[in-house]
């Protein structure tokens, strides 16, 4: 039978961010994401947050009927679905859950909450929806630069794969408001910029460059690199430019006057002095990373907002693979904190083949799939810490560790099914059910540790065999497995309670 033709719809996509509101309209259709209309209103609420933790009544009417205007553009174009996220400015307030209650019964728009770990994957979505051309520049060691309003994002990119990824709290707002308070003279303003960030990035350089050269850098902001093709005219069709054309750039910039800039650029006078202040970031590390080309997609959050939907309604627009780069980061944790690959290897693999072969016991699916293996791979992490308080350790490590691609509470449950593959398990009430998730997935983690114990990788081969209550693990071995069969008991009391399925253990 044939498969249904779909039939191409209308997708919103709403950022609500430190300095402005953006709402985009496509149209997704099996060519692939066509933007139909793109709106901004510039509302700078990250001014309040970062410094009061609050946002002011006067800025919180203006939110409501900007977001109102955007229901009301939605509902002209027959918009099917939409998807509404804050950053950095309402994650930071003290009062978010009443803001968002607030913001659904005054526009009727419901907004989630992105962790930073979450707006940055979907901005790396939004660069890789740009397909070959990413591909191509990512295949030589590249960093993206992802500058928002709170944050700058860094990642790192080996012939291919997402290296390393980490958050400094230095976004362009942020140091705008620093800046403002000391009133330096302007021709003072850029060294004062340098040694605002200069020390983290020395620090970012210490820890995870080492010897890593970058060739390429992937910039992406709210300022500079929608504009990158006007502001540097050497830059080719694609929108990269080499790394001398941006500096001749960024240092005619320093001197320019405002109205200058805006002219130039096409861009609003007060963003002006947030634009310098992002280029100043941008020139910062083309320096610090002796970059040789920049490349300025274009892309922005609302555009990994419809591509992430897309996905997730099957709309097969790009093949790349998203979790393995979240295994990539999870395995670079892993080895920082002088983890053994060959052992997490075997567990992985064998807690992959107990979930496989239970799926209809456990009633999970990929995301928790990724969960386990994620799990699997920083199994004894605190033992860099320290070796007899593993669990707790591993705890510690994991829920301070950014992991691009999770949500806080998915970074919480993986620290949790890590720690208690070591600790007495803590059944914890909680209304979105993680507890659950967190105790079946333990329960897996903690047999496949059993069986590999001795650190000897001694099984060759594993087969699962579920019937009413009965779990039958079949193992080829070449060594005895008195130890691992020991251990495999003692686990298995806490794999029949969660299950009510009696594990057991065969040797073929």
């Amino acid at each position: 039978m044939a498969e249904k033709k779909k039939t191409p719809q209308l997708f919103a996509a709403i950022d609500v961010g430190s300095f402005e509101l953006c709402l985009k309209i496509f149209e997704i259709s099996p060519k692939g994401l066509r933007q139909i209309d793109h709106i901004r209103h510039r509302l700078a609420l990250g001014t309040d947050s970062y410094t009061t933790h609050k946002i002011s009544y006067e800025k919180m009417e203006e939110l409501f009927r900007i977001l109102q205007e955007f229901t009301g553009i939605m509902k002209n174009y027959r918009v099917t679905h939409y998807r509404a996220y804050g950053t950095s400015a309402l994650r930071e307030t003290d009062n978010t859950e009443l803001l968002l209650d607030q913001i659904k019964n005054r526009s009727g728009i419901e907004l989630s909450i992105l962790s930073n770990s979450e707006q940055r994957f979907l901005d790396y979505k939004a660069i890789a929806s740009r397909g070959e051309q990413f591909d191509r520049i990512i295949e030589k060691s590249t960093a993206i630069v992802d500058i928002g309003g709170g944050n700058i994002q860094l990642s790192l990119f080996d012939k291919g794969s997402l290296i390393i990824t980490q958050s400094i709290k230095l976004g362009v707002l942020r140091l705008h408001e620093r800046i403002q308070k000391i009133q330096p003279r302007s021709s003072q303003t850029e060294a004062l910029l340098d040694e605002m960030i200069g020390g983290q990035l020395h620090v970012f350089e210490k820890i995870y460059m080492k010897d890593r050269e970058i060739r390429n850098l992937i910039i992406m902001d709210d300022y500079l690199s929608g504009k990158f093709r006007i502001a540097i005219p050497q830059a080719d069709a694609d929108g990269v430019a080499t790394a001398e054309a941006f500096l001749q750039f960024a240092d005619t910039l320093v001197t320019a006057g405002r109205e200058e800039v805006a002219d130039r650029l096409e861009i609003a006078e007060e963003s002006v002095a947030l634009l310098k202040i992002s280029t100043g970031i941008m020139k910062r590390v083309v320096h610090s990373f002796h970059a040789e080309s920049i490349w300025a997609p274009g892309a922005s959050l609302c555009d990994g907002i419809a591509y992430e939907y897309a996905e997730h309604q099957k709309w097969k627009i790009a093949e790349r693979d998203f979790d393995q780069d979240i295994l990539a980061c999870a395995r670079t944790i892993s080895k920082r904190y002088q983890g053994s690959r060959k052992r997490s290897e075997a567990i992985e693999h064998i807690a992959l083949t107990l979930y496989d072969g239970m799926k209809k016991a456990h009633g999970m699916g990929e995301r928790e799939r990724l969960l386990l293996r994620l799990s699997a791979i920083l199994h004894d992490c605190g033992k860099f810490i320290n070796m007899t308080n593993v669990g707790d350790c591993s705890h510690a490590i994991i829920m301070n560790t950014e992991i691009i691609g999770l949500s806080h509470a998915e970074r919480g449950m993986v620290a949790d099914i890590v720690k208690y593959n070591h600790n007495e398990f803590a059944y914890v009430d909680d209304t979105a059910g993680h507890s659950l998730t967190v105790a079946k997935l333990t329960a897996i983690l903690r047999l496949a540790n059993a069986l590999d114990k001795s650190q000897k990788q001694k099984i060759k081969n594993i087969e699962v065999r579920l019937t009413e209550n009965r779990l039958q693990v079949s193992v080829d071995v070449g060594l005895d497995i008195l130890f691992e069969q020991e251990r495999f008991s003692r686990h298995a009391a806490f794999f029949e309670e969660v299950y009510g399925i009696r594990p057991v253990i065969v040797r073929v």
